[in-house]
C-alpha cells in the first residue's frame, strides 16, 4: 500500500492545557503511525507549537483550514485549526471554558469528517471535565460517549468490554440483564470477525465472587447459553479473579466484564502504559486513551506517550485490515 493510499487518521489534541498536545507529538515523532496511516491533528496550532518547544522535538507544525490542505509530512505536522481559540484565552495546566468550548468544536468536526467518510476514524486525546463543564455545561462526562456504543479496552492480549461504564457500584447488579449481556457478546463477536478473527473465543466474567450469585443464574448464564446456541465460542461465567489473567495468557480473544472497574483495574494493573480504548458500534474508528489531562505535569515534558502511540498504531492497523492479537 502506497503512502498516498493509506487511510487518514485524525487525532484531536485534547484539552490544550493538558498533556494531550505533548503525547500527540511524541507519538508522531516516533514515525510509527506513518507506517499504517496518514496522520493529521485537529486542535490549536498554538498548543502544538508550545508542546514542540518544551519537548525539544525536531518537529514543525502548520495550520490548515481544510482537510484537503494536509500534506502528511513526517516532520511538519498538519493541524486542522478553526482559529477560534486565541493564545491568550488559556494557560497550560489550568481548566478554562475556552478550552472546553474548543474541544467540543474539534470533536464535532472530527465526527463529521468520519461520518462523511473523509477520514477512516479519529482519536480523542484527554479532555478535562472542569473545562467541559465551564465551557459547554456538560454535567455527565459519559455524554461524550457516542450513543449505543461500548468501550473496548486493549492492552496487548488483554481486551475488555464492560456492559456499563460510570455508574455507582450499588447500581451495578440492576444493570446485569440477559439482553444487555447478550448484546455486548454479539457486538464483540461481530467486531472481532470484522477484524479478521476466525471463530473468536470470548470469555464472560461473572459478577459475584467465584461467579456464584443470583445474577449469574438468572441473567449471565442464559445470555451465554443463547450465544452458544447461535454458534459462538463463549466461556463463562468465569470467576472475576481469574478471567483477566487467563485472557492475558491468550485463552480468550476478549472478555465481557460486568462493570467498569471490574475490567479497568485489571487492565491498568497489567499494563497501563501502551493501553488504548475504542468505541464499538460505530461505522468508523473512534479511539481514545485511558488517562486524563494530568494538569500537574502539563508543559513539563513528563507525560508518557505510549498509550497515544498505541491508539494511533491500532487505528492504522484496523483501518488497513492488519490488526491482530497483540498488535
Amino acid at each position: 500500500m502506497s503512502e498516498n493510499s493509506l487511510p487518514i487518521i485524525m487525532t484531536m489534541i485534547g484539552d490544550p492545557a493538558g498533556v494531550g498536545p505533548e503525547v500527540c507529538i511524541k507519538a508522531l515523532a516516533t514515525g510509527a503511525p506513518y507506517e499504517t496511516s496518514r496522520p493529521v491533528l485537529i486542535g490549536s496550532l498554538d498548543a502544538v507549537q508550545r508542546a514542540i518547544a518544551y519537548t525539544g522535538l525536531p518537529l514543525k507544525a502548520r495550520a490548515i483550514r481544510r482537510l484537503d490542505e494536509a500534506r502528511f509530512e513526517r516532520n511538519v505536522l498538519d493541524v486542522l485549526d478553526d482559529g477560534e481559540l486565541a493564545a491568550g484565552e488559556w494557560t497550560i495546566g489550568e481548566a478554562s471554558g475556552a478550552c472546553g468550548r474548543a474541544v467540543r468544536r474539534w470533536m464535532d468536526e472530527a465526527t463529521r469528517l468520519a461520518e462523511e467518510g473523509k477520514i477512516a476514524g479519529w482519536i480523542m486525546a484527554p479532555v478535562d471535565r472542569t473545562s467541559m463543564k465551564i465551557g459547554t455545561g456538560l454535567d455527565d462526562f459519559d455524554e461524550i460517549q457516542p450513543p449505543n456504543t461500548y468501550l473496548f479496552r486493549v492492552s496487548g492480549n488483554l481486551r475488555i468490554v464492560p456492559i456499563s461504564e460510570h455508574i455507582p457500584i450499588s447500581e451495578v447488579p440492576s444493570t446485569v440483564k440477559k439482553d444487555l449481556v447478550l448484546r455486548v457478546i454479539d457486538l464483540v463477536h461481530t467486531t472481532l470477525l470484522d477484524w479478521g478473527y476466525e471463530n473468536p473465543h470470548i470469555g464472560v466474567a461473572g459478577l459475584n465472587p467465584h461467579s456464584r450469585g443470583p445474577e449469574e443464574v438468572a441473567e449471565i448464564k442464559p445470555a451465554i447459553a443463547a450465544a452458544i446456541a447461535a454458534g459462538k465460542k463463549i466461556t463463562g461465567p468465569v470467576p472475576p479473579d481469574s478471567i483477566f489473567r487467563q485472557c492475558v495468557e491468550g485463552k480468550y480473544d476478549a472478555v465481557v466484564s460486568m462493570y467498569h472497574d471490574q475490567g479497568q483495574i485489571a487492565l491498568k494493573t497489567s499494563s497501563f502504559e501502551g493501553a488504548c480504548s475504542m468505541y464499538l458500534g460505530l461505522p468508523y474508528l473512534h479511539l481514545t486513551v485511558p488517562h486524563g489531562t494530568a494538569f500537574d505535569i502539563a508543559g513539563k515534558n513528563q507525560a508518557q506517550h505510549l498509550s497515544m502511540l498505541s491508539s494511533m498504531n491500532t487505528a492504522g492497523l484496523l483501518a488497513t485490515g492488519r490488526f491482530k492479537r497483540g498488535a
